[in-house]
Order: structure tokens, then sequence, then C-alpha cells
């Protein structure tokens, strides 16, 4: 079924002269919108996009259509929705993360894709090199496996004594096991041991941090469209275990979760509707370098920290692009 959820954001703005060559006669350009979780998790990010987009011209309804799909953090919906924006012959796939790309990369060579999202885009094989994508792929990475050491520098500030950390993570997810490695290797080299907890669902989740509290100082969450549609769920059984909690961006921040430290997501957002409009105007994937992230945040859940029983430095408050209070 079609989503409307972000139908308000694109009405009144005039309608634009499409000149992409994608139109055909009797038909506007269609996005594909793969949503990794659900609308009311990503709002914050699709707004900005929509935002974006509307800015530049194109405006649901009337100079574009957008199909919204969500795989509601299930990896198998990943392949069937691409599956079905191929048969719909839409001009161009919008998707976030590793997996919803690399699924719409096998359904075809031939529609563009435009991820927002990514972790190590070349690693994971997305793409060609960040200069020349190559391909029908491009889009901006989030660079979470490098600022794995500046995340955990962030909670040691916070927890001191830190020497175990637990890392939860998608097995599924080939950019979710790229951040893990690159958290295990950060974490060995401050001296902390490491527990990884694998999952590959949402059902995992309970399972997987079932008496963690117990063995662990802290838990580090990987970025997936699992953990992403179970942020709620999991700041909640990491509260009860009375266990500190990192995470790669601010949403999980902003339903109980401690710290995060990452890219600007909603300006990633906005930065992918610019690579929209540009293939839709012509331009082709692989003739547009992969982008990186420009502006960073931190985020600390002062509520939550009480609630822990933490003192959170001044100095890492001072820092803070926003504290929660």
């Amino acid at each position: 079924m079609r989503r409307r959820e972000f139908i308000t954001l694109v009405g009144g703005a005039a309608a634009w002269p499409v000149t992409a060559g994608a139109q055909r006669a009797g038909k506007l350009p269609t996005i594909g919108f793969l949503g990794g979780a659900t609308p009311s998790v990503w709002s914050a990010w699709v707004t900005p996009f929509v935002r974006r987009l509307r800015e530049l011209g194109w405006v649901d309804g009337q100079t574009i259509t957008i199909e919204y799909r969500w795989a509601e953090g299930r990896i198998e919906r990943f392949a069937e929705i691409a599956a079905e924006f191929v048969r719909l012959d839409v001009d161009i796939i919008v998707a976030a993360g590793t997996g919803p790309v690399l699924a719409a990369k096998q359904a075809s060579s031939r529609v563009p894709v435009v991820f927002p999202i990514a972790i190590d885009p070349v690693a994971a094989g997305l793409v060609a090199s960040l200069a020349r994508p190559g391909g029908n792929i491009t889009g901006l990475s989030v660079l979470s496996p490098d600022l794995a050491g500046k995340r955990l520098e962030i909670l040691r500030e916070v927890i001191p004594h830190l020497g175990r950390l637990a890392i939860l993570a998608n097995a599924d997810n080939p950019g979710a096991v790229l951040e893990l490695r690159a958290v295990e290797e950060s974490a060995r080299t401050m001296g902390c041991s490491v527990t990884t907890l694998e999952i590959r669902q949402t059902e995992d989740i309970p399972l997987a941090l079932k008496g963690i509290g117990a063995r662990v100082d802290a838990l580090y969450v990987g970025i997936d469209p699992v953990t992403n549609a179970s942020r709620g769920v999991i700041n909640s059984l990491a509260l009860d275990a009375r266990l500190p909690t990192m995470h790669g961006q601010r949403g999980f921040v902003e339903t109980g979760g401690l710290v995060s430290y990452g890219a600007d997501f909603p300006d990633l957002w906005r930065r992918a509707a610019e690579l929209v409009d540009k293939v839709l105007r012509g331009a082709k994937p692989a003739d547009i370098p992969v982008e990186q992230p420009v502006k960073f945040e931190l985020v600390i859940n002062l509520k939550t920290a009480k609630a822990l029983g933490l003192e959170v430095p001044p100095t890492l408050l001072a820092r803070a692009d926003e504290v929660i209070e």
C-alpha cells in the first residue's frame, strides 16, 4: 500500500518544468523510497529529504511521484521491495543502509540508486570507489567504522572504569559487520574486553541482551535497520540492566539511549535529495562521487545518565551539541 505520511510537506509549491530524460509521456518521474524501518522512526530523516526536494522543484503529486515502502526492520523485505520497484519501473530508488542498497543493486543494474546513508560503501561493495562509483549507485557515507575509536573515547569519559564492552550488531548486514570489526579493534586497543552480541532480526534482541548487564560495563549499538527499528526495545532493556549505551545517531538518544556521536543524519538526507535532483535531471550515478559527512553531532541524554547513577563530566557536556534533560 502506498504511504502518504509526509504529504503535508509537499503541498503548496509551484510546479517545476521537468527536464529529466527519465520522464515518459503521461508519467511523472517516480522515486521508489525503500524505508528500512517504520515511518515514525524515519520521520526525522524523511522530512528534510522531502523538504529539500520541494525546494529543488520536485513536488510529490505535481512534478514527481514518491512510492514509499517500509521494511519495518525485516531484512527479507529489502529484496521484495527492491524487486517491486523494478516491476513498477521507477526512475530512481532511494535506499539507506548497506542491506537495502545491496538489495537494490541486486534487483537492477539499470535503475539509478541513491543512498543517503551507508557504512563504508566501498568495503561493503556498493561502489567501486568514492571518487568514481561506477555502475548505477551513488550517495553518502557515514564513516561509522572510522568513528568507532572516537565513540569509545567519549564513552570512557563517562565511564572511566570501562573495561568490558558489549557490541550489538546485525550479523547479516555487511555494513554492520564492518562497524563491528572496527569497534572490536578500537576496544582492544584501549584495553577493553569485548563481548559480541550478534542478531539478525528484532526477535533476537531480548535474548541477546539477557543478563548482559552483569557481564559488561557498557553497550555499543551498531547502526542498522534492525537496531534502528527496535531502538525503543534496546534502550528499555539496557536501562533495566543499568547498562550505559553508545550509539551512532541521535534518534537512539532521543528515545532513551545515553550518548551518540556521528554524522548529522538530517543533513545527509538533505544532501541526498540534491543527488536525486542531479540524477532526475540527467546525471549518471557512475559520474557522481560519493560524498562524506561535513557535520557531526554529540548528543547526551542527561535524564538517562541520572537514572543510571552516572555523573557526566562538565567538559563533555560543554562539548555536546545537545543535552536532553
